[in-house]
């Protein structure tokens, strides 16, 4: 019986030599021979997002205003032409955050026609005003409740009330 020889260890430039990547490439799909399929499917992906990516700019800035790829409905295209964007100023300039917040702020702005900030209710003012606009639909709730119950204790008493 013939004796097995040692092979040499191959340390770098020639293991390097001996690694063949294309051998496995090929077993997960990237030989030489998938290089074109490869090629039409980048094509075809760069094309695709390419058309995404101008509709979506197309959408965001459209020189034609009333055509856009978003749906918008009746009555926000009648009152469209009252209303511009408002500018919010950069969260790290905090004298214009300041003078942002004094003007109304973020709660309880009132943006008026043409885009005027309305500055005659401030943030406290506005919470006071949803506390009572709450308080009196709890009132509401309550005088409605006492009343069916009154009513509801007349007619058992024989009382006709409507």
């Amino acid at each position: 019986m013939v004796r097995k020889q040692f092979r040499d260890p191959r340390t770098g430039l020639l293991l390097e030599k001996s690694f063949d990547a294309q051998k496995y490439l090929k077993k997960i799909g990237l030989g030489r021979e998938d290089y074109h399929f490869w090629k039409q499917v980048g094509k075809a992906l760069l094309c695709t997002y390419a058309v995404i990516g101008v509709a979506w700019l197309w959408n965001e800035t459209s020189p034609l205003g009333w055509w856009t790829l978003k749906p918008r409905p009746k009555e926000e295209k009648e009152l469209a032409h009252l209303y511009e964007h408002r500018k919010f100023p950069y969260p790290g300039d905090e004298e214009a955050m300041k003078e942002f917040v004094l003007k109304g702020g973020m709660i309880g702005t009132t943006i008026g026609p043409k885009g005027v900030v309305e500055t005659d209710k401030d943030s406290v003012n506005y919470q006071k005003a949803l506390q009572d606009t709450k308080f009196d639909q709890e009132a509401l709730k309550l005088w409605i409740r006492m009343r069916n119950e009154v009513i509801a204790g007349l007619q058992e008493k024989g009382f006709d009330v409507e």
